[in-house]
């Protein structure tokens, strides 16, 4: 047993993996072996909720807040970005005195003050966007041998992307064995592109559709690596002393079909309606695993009170024996009395039967009241404030039984009013890219975080053209001259502005259609400049004199025919 007084932590989450995606939980084809037995020595949290899609969950874990309030209830046009004043796990961990390291999806900002360096972590290894392929990626990632960001600097590497993220992990602990280290390894996989090594698809081709045998295969490939991850923790003789921690961050993407009520269709959901961005329990109860053999975690049991992902930064508070900051506001509670009582560290406790907690699916530019949200007791379930479910009696939610029991609907409704006056205070604010600051000399902007209707938010949509546009919100860190350079293709694809990318076919990774663009303008607040722009010119450069403070900032590049789309990607930076 080490005799280092504050345990390590380990902290893996998956992406867009469901419930239902784990042989642990019944699934009958999948095979996720090393998985399986974590979950055998785990204690469980069965009834855990987190947002329906990726940010906002990635929010409320790293803040301990509801997302709806840190600035988080989309994953793409500004809405993904994690307010500059809110404090992270990684801060917290890091102000007590642990290593902080992160491997793979961030997806809370990828420009200043929004990166994970940024906000905590001493080494982070991350790609762009809210994926691999996406907009802000390195432009032509396809998941092998790609190009990442680390503490903003560019590095290459190779093999598939889930391998690198566990090796660097690895190294990362390696390096930090013998003092404190909180280690966070949010993997892009499975969420699609649905790619991964033949070797791990193959076992489930000709079983199921091609994509759900790439999505189990990409789950098996993740199983592989917690094993191997985990057999290092016993070879460096710090296993007991590490609270490893298993989950994911919604409902399944690809591991079932649903009809049009959300009911299974075909694959397999664990018995959950709904999948990925939905209200109903597939979209939002996810597993979670928790082995620590120094706090006496290694036998599996179940723990089935109703939990939330706001819950899990105060509970790594007090299983670590750290401090929270002062101003500390968490709506998550700790869970370290439940956990205690499943070693016989705390007495028995009367479940917690009136506790509401509320999540919701926005994926709007501002939140809509009641938009796809559950709120949800230990027994009850109340969606989209209509809708009532008993989840005890009927854990599919089939039977709607709000009239009758008016008045729980009417409790119900009031704990949601509650809720959205807790989280709705800043939803006119935006959260502003600081662009001039010496922490990023040059700021990348691309479409996936502008705010309006429509983004090329991933790399296929800007090789076909979309036409799109909207502003993004920046402060301008001082006074000075600034320069933003307007492209449309990111500057590792080296072609005109205007050049189309050879080849038949146009999809996320093949060719590109030319655009005929004869205009480029910028409007900075209430600045504007335009220009002609020449056929060969890989970008449009502008110079503008500019106040420090908050602004907008809308490109047009546009032609004579009405054709208007927003620059895909600009590069500012102060002179």
């Amino acid at each position: 047993m080490s005799q280092q007084q504050h345990p390590n932590v380990v902290f893996v989450i998956t992406d867009d993996q469901g419930y239902g995606d784990l042989a642990c939980h019944g699934n009958p084809i999948i095979n996720t072996q090393h998985l399986d037995r974590l979950h055998s020595q785990s204690t469980r949290l069965t009834n855990l909720h987190v947002g329906p899609t990726c940010a906002p969950t990635r929010a409320g874990i790293m803040t301990g807040r509801y997302c709806n309030c840190t600035g988080v209830w989309h994953t793409i046009g500004g809405r993904s970005l994690l307010r500059s004043d809110e404090t992270t796990m990684a801060d917290i961990f890091r102000t007590n005195g642990y290593r902080t390291g992160m491997f793979g999806k961030w997806h809370l900002g990828d420009n200043y003050p929004f990166r994970p360096h940024n906000r905590g972590f001493e080494e982070a290894l991350y790609h762009g966007g809210g994926g691999i392929s996406q907009t802000p990626d390195y432009w032509g990632n396809d998941y092998f041998d790609d190009t990442y960001w680390r503490n903003g600097v560019e590095e290459s590497f190779e093999g598939y992307c889930t391998d690198v993220w566990f090796e660097e992990a690895t190294r990362f602990i390696e390096r930090q064995k013998d003092q404190p280290f909180f280690c966070y390894i949010p993997t892009n996989a499975p969420h699609g592109p649905f790619r991964v090594p033949d070797v791990y698809a193959q076992p489930y081709l000709g079983q199921m559709p091609d994509s759900r045998a790439n999505f189990y295969g990409m789950i098996t490939n993740i199983d592989e690596n917690v094993g191997r991850l985990r057999q290092t923790l016993d070879q460096l003789g710090i296993a007991e002393n590490t609270i490893f921690i298993f989950m994911t961050d919604n409902g399944s993407a690809e591991g079932c079909q649903l009809d049009q009520d959300q009911y299974l269709a075909n694959g397999f959901n664990a018995g959950l309606r709904g999948k990925k961005g939905s209200e109903y329990e597939g979209g939002h109860r996810v597993p979670f695993f928790l082995y620590w053999p120094d706090g006496g975690h290694t036998e599996g049991c179940d723990i089935s009170e109703l939990t939330a992902n706001i819950d899990l930064l105060p509970t790594l508070i007090d299983l670590c024996g750290i401090e929270a900051p002062r101003t500390a506001d968490f709506h998550g509670i700790s869970l370290a009395p439940l956990l205690d009582r499943q070693t016989e560290k705390a007495p028995d406790q009367e479940p917690r039967p009136h506790r509401v907690v509320v999540t919701d699916s926005q994926r709007v530019e501002h939140p809509i009241k009641w938009k796809q949200s559950a709120t949800m007791t230990q027994q009850w379930r109340l969606i989209n404030g209509r809708e009532l479910y008993d989840i005890l009696a009927d854990p599919e939610q089939r039977q709607d039984i709000a009239g009758q029991h008016p008045e729980v609907v009417t409790d119900l409704r009031q704990h949601y009013e509650a809720w959205w006056n807790l989280v709705s205070p800043r939803f006119d604010e935006d959260c502003p890219i600081v662009i001039g600051s010496d922490q990023e000399r040059v700021s990348l902007l691309t479409t996936h975080d502008w705010h309006g209707e429509q983004h090329a938010w991933n790399q296929g949509q800007v090789r076909n053209g979309l036409e799109c546009n909207g502003y993004w919100a920046v402060d301008f860190a001082q006074d000075g001259e600034y320069q933003f350079e307007l492209r449309r293709w990111p500057k590792e694809e080296n072609r005109s502005l205007t050049e189309g990318i050879p080849g038949e076919v146009i999809d996320l990774y093949n060719g590109g259609k030319a655009l005929d663009i004869q205009t480029a303008a910028v409007k900075i607040g209430d600045q504007e400049q335009s220009q002609m722009v020449t056929k060969d010119g890989k970008g449009v450069i502008f110079t503008f004199r500019l106040k420090a403070g908050e602004t907008r900032l809308q490109t047009y590049l546009t032609n004579e025919d009405g054709f208007e789309v927003g620059a895909y990607y600009i590069y500012a930076n102060r002179i």
